[in-house]
């Protein structure tokens, strides 16, 4: 494994939406590590790529509060 990481900065805008409590999350991933913390749950979000609707992805709650916020 590589523990060569660095630090980029987006340059596009994200498309999330709030995980709704109980909703079917086929075809959404969920890190093991984000299942292992009990997500999926309420407070976080679903991201997708506007590129590929169908590519979304679960965004846990501490970590879209830490990194997003909304555009006007």
């Amino acid at each position: 494994m590589n523990d060569e990481f660095k630090r980029f900065r987006k340059k596009q805008f994200a498309e999330l939406r709030p995980y709704v409590d109980g909703e079917n999350m086929a075809g959404v991933s969920v890190s093991a590590e984000d299942a292992k913390a009990g997500s999926p749950k309420v407070g976080d979000m679903i991201a997708r790529n506007p590129k590929n609707l169908n590519d979304q992805w679960l965004v846990a709650a501490a970590y879209f509060a830490d990194n997003f916020e909304p555009v006007a």
